[in-house]
């Protein structure tokens, strides 16, 4: 039994031992212990097999045992020491808590006495505060009364004594006293509710209004508008009258002002009627003499009498300028067929001189919107045009004076040219532009300028028009007019017959004089181009941005263009054809009885001798426009060269030693034609890219062809494979020709065309896998050898 029970105490032991992880760590790191009893994870039969590992330790068990019961009666010490010490504190610490429930409560009770004497206290300052408040209201209700009753006190006696002075005409203090109590009333604006406040406003408003009228009475008994009462000169209380009228409604100011320059005025509208003498366009100086006298007598006579941020005197010159701006249109009007051009001019002289006076006189700050006609260009002198623009109606009369000017002058040029001929040949300075266009165009400039002075509106877009007929005229009056005489169709400038054919074979070419006459109208029409361009340029400035879109003188270049274009065209008519019996007798040589390959043939030299003379005369005429050169020189070789090879292919039957004469004959020509640009030169410069191109490329073709004409036909393959790899434009009707110039007949040739067609949709390329052989490659060595000897011709020949 004792056992049992033993062993339930322990199983009990052990179930109330049993801590939480959370409690088991809170140990640890409160007791750290390295004994194995301590560990949570205690076991007791691990803990006797350590200290009893083997039978022979059991020899010590009795001193084991009894250091266990010493460690278990100190453990139970400690335990009971700690359990009495706890019951101990315990005890103190119901005592100490009961203590500091006292203190808590004696600390509330002085709290609520401390927040009770709070409360009292705020309450005094409360009653104390309200009596303060009360009396910076009061304070303050006091001054702004106090003030409202001074206001009010200035207020009526302000109105009294502005009433008073009005009548009195003591405009010297009423300028004064107006402000202040127009000032003081704006204080009141919120107390019009109230009839006294009220009342005295309807009084200053009276009392303005009665000023305003008053002030315009003393002005127009001063400066009758009527009557034949003399003005009167100025006085103290007009001037003081004026100071009056700045702070009273602005129109009161504006009449005033209105009065006087009207009646200053008078005299001029009397003196200047139409039906005067001294109103027409020639005695013009007059009217602006006389107002320059008038400005003179208003600074010495009424310069002080008006404020000066008035400028009465500028105001004066403006409307005079209004003025004399209507009665000018109106004169010139009705009596418009008695206005010359050289009297226009110098009415719109003597008008702009006098508005460029303005300009530095004054500044023209009262010139408004309305003022003067909008100009979206605006002058840097602010009158410009302020009377001068009555003029722009009439400015057709300097128009139709400019065309019959032009006119004139274009005969002038037409009639000098005839008598004085074509310009003389000037090889050293190049091609003389006609000195009749640089006068035709200084002319446009003083035209324009003068234009611009009088109108930059549509009488500019007049003259513009003008200046284009005149642009044209002078191209073909001048300069197409001029050149050699050609048979021209319906469809404009185009060429069709230049020479004539002469006895034999020979054919009529231009002179020296002609070619450099033809040279000097492409060299003219060239600065007719540039120039033309500049003058748009130069109008498209003068003119009004509106209108600058209407300015267009590109037809007018094209003009120039075209004269251009056809210069060249007869330049290159004219050697093309001085070739062409060259090329003629070429055809017709009997190329397959010649023997044996010598120098280059007559007709070859005859081409170079042409070219020769020729190609240096246009070259030095037209050393100022290389360019065109150029063009000269590319434009004859697309000419030269195709009708070199339309000539080639007459050449027919050709025997193998007539192929390498003509071969030879087609390269030194080559070389000829590349050298062209330069030819006869001291100075040897590089031919133009563009122009070696197209000459390489040609005189290659030709002698491609006659290559392809110097290679045996058979095997068929090989020389229809070569045709195709050698001309890259190769078709049916070339090859035909070439095969005519073999002398093969009709009945060999239909074969030769058929293997043609079949091989034409292949590449060029494909050609070489045939097995075909270049024309360029020994075999057979026969031609092989026969093609090296030509070469070696060739470049003894060079």
């Amino acid at each position: 039994m004792m056992e049992e029970e033993e062993l339930e105490f322990v199983e009990e032991l052990e179930a109330v031992l049993q801590l939480t992880p959370e409690v088991q760590l809170a140990i640890e790191q409160v007791f750290p212990s390295q004994d194995p009893l301590d560990r949570a994870d205690f076991n007791a039969v691990e803990y006797i097999n350590t200290l009893f590992p083997t039978e022979q330790s059991l020899a010590n068990i009795d001193e084991v045992v009894n250091k266990i019961r010493l460690k278990i009666r100190r453990l139970d010490d400690n335990i009971r020491t700690v359990v009495r010490g706890q019951t101990n504190v315990g005890q103190d610490g119901r005592q100490a808590l009961e203590e500091a429930q006292k203190a808590i409560q004696q600390l509330f009770g002085k709290i609520k006495d401390i927040k009770d004497k709070a409360e009292k206290s705020e309450q005094m300052v409360k009653e104390i505060t309200r009596d303060i408040k009360q009396l910076d209201h009061a304070k303050r209700h006091l001054t702004t009364s106090i003030t409202t009753l001074n206001h009010l006190h200035m207020l009526a006696g302000g109105v009294d004594s502005l009433e008073a002075m009005t009548r009195r005409r003591q405009y010297g203090e009423v300028a004064n006293l107006l402000q202040g109590v127009m000032n003081v009333l704006e204080h009141f604006h919120k107390y019009m509710g109230i009839p006294q406040i009220r009342q005295l406003s309807e009084r200053v408003k009276a009392a303005q209004t009665e000023l305003g009228q008053q002030i315009l009475a003393d002005f127009e008994e001063a400066f009758p508008s009527q009557g034949t009462k003399r003005p009167g000169g100025p006085s103290n209380v007009l001037r003081d009258a004026c100071l009056v009228a700045n702070i009273l409604d602005p129109r009161i100011k504006q009449e005033i002002m209105k009065k006087f320059i009207k009646q200053h005025l008078s005299e001029y509208l009397v003196l200047f009627q139409e039906n005067q003498d001294v109103a027409w366009l020639d005695k013009i100086d007059r009217r602006y003499a006389w107002i320059k006298r008038q400005l003179v007598d208003y600074e010495e006579k009424y310069g002080r009498m008006f404020p000066r941020e008035w400028y009465m005197a500028e105001r004066i010159a403006v409307e005079f300028c209004h003025v004399t701006r209507t009665e000018l249109a109106k004169i010139m009007r009705t009596r418009a067929k008695e206005i010359e051009v050289k009297l226009l001019l110098f009415a719109i002289q003597r008008t702009t001189n006098f508005e460029g006076f303005l300009a530095k006189r004054f500044s023209g700050c009262t010139l408004t919107d309305g003022t003067l006609p909008k100009k979206p260009k605006a002058p840097d002198n602010p009158f410009h045009g302020i009377v001068s623009k009555c003029f722009e109606p009439h400015l057709y009369v300097y128009i139709e004076s400019q065309d019959k000017n032009l006119g004139e002058l274009i005969d002038r040029f037409v009639a000098d040219f005839k008598a004085q001929g074509p310009p003389k040949p000037n090889t050293d300075e190049g091609g003389a532009v006609l000195p009749s266009c640089a006068d035709l165009f200084v002319y446009y400039k003083k035209c324009m300028v003068q234009c611009s002075q009088l109108s930059t509106g549509e009488p500019m877009i007049a003259l513009t028009t003008i200046f284009q007929k005149y642009l044209r005229e002078y191209a073909w009056k001048i300069l197409s007019g001029n050149l050699p005489k050609t048979t021209t169709s319906s469809g404009g400038l185009t060429i069709s017959s230049l020479l004539k054919e002469k006895e034999g074979s020979e054919v009529a070419k231009f002179t020296l004089e002609e070619l450099c006459l033809i040279c000097s109208i492409l060299s003219t029409a060239e600065y007719c181009l540039a120039t033309t361009q500049q003058l748009e340029e130069k109008l498209k400035e003068k003119v009004d941005i509106s209108l600058i879109e209407r300015i267009n003188l590109t037809g007018e270049m094209d003009t120039f263009s075209t004269v251009i274009s056809s210069s060249i065209q007869l330049l290159v008519q004219d050697l093309d054809a001085a070739c062409d019996p060259a090329l003629t007798a070429m055809s017709k040589m009997q190329w397959q009885n010649v023997e044996h390959v010598g120098d280059q043939s007559p007709y070859v030299t005859s081409v170079i001798l042409h070219i020769k003379q020729n190609v240096p005369i246009i070259r030095d005429n037209l050393a100022s426009t290389r360019k065109y050169f150029t063009q000269f020189c590319i434009k004859f070789a697309n000419s030269f060269i195709p009708k070199f090879i339309t000539h080639l292919f007459k050449c027919k039957p050709i025997s193998m030693v007539g192929a390498e004469q003509l071969l030879l004959d087609t390269h030194s020509l080559k070389m000829v034609l590349l050298d062209l640009p330069s030819i006869g030169s001291q100075v040897v410069r590089k031919a133009p890219a563009s122009y070696t191109k197209i000459v390489v490329k040609g005189m290659t073709r030709a002698e491609m062809i006659l290559k392809v004409v110097m290679a045996p036909h058979e095997p068929l393959v090989v020389f229809v494979d070569n045709y195709i790899k050698l001309l890259t434009d190769c078709n049916t009707e070339t090859f035909q020709k070439i095969l005519d110039m073999k002398g093969l007949k009709r009945s060999e040739q239909s074969s030769m065309l058929e293997l043609l067609r079949q091989r034409l949709p292949a590449p060029p390329s494909g050609a070489e896998s045939t097995g075909s052989l270049s024309l360029m490659a020994p075999t057979p060595e026969q031609e092989s050898s026969r093609i090296r000897k030509l070469e070696k011709l060739i470049k003894k020949r060079l």
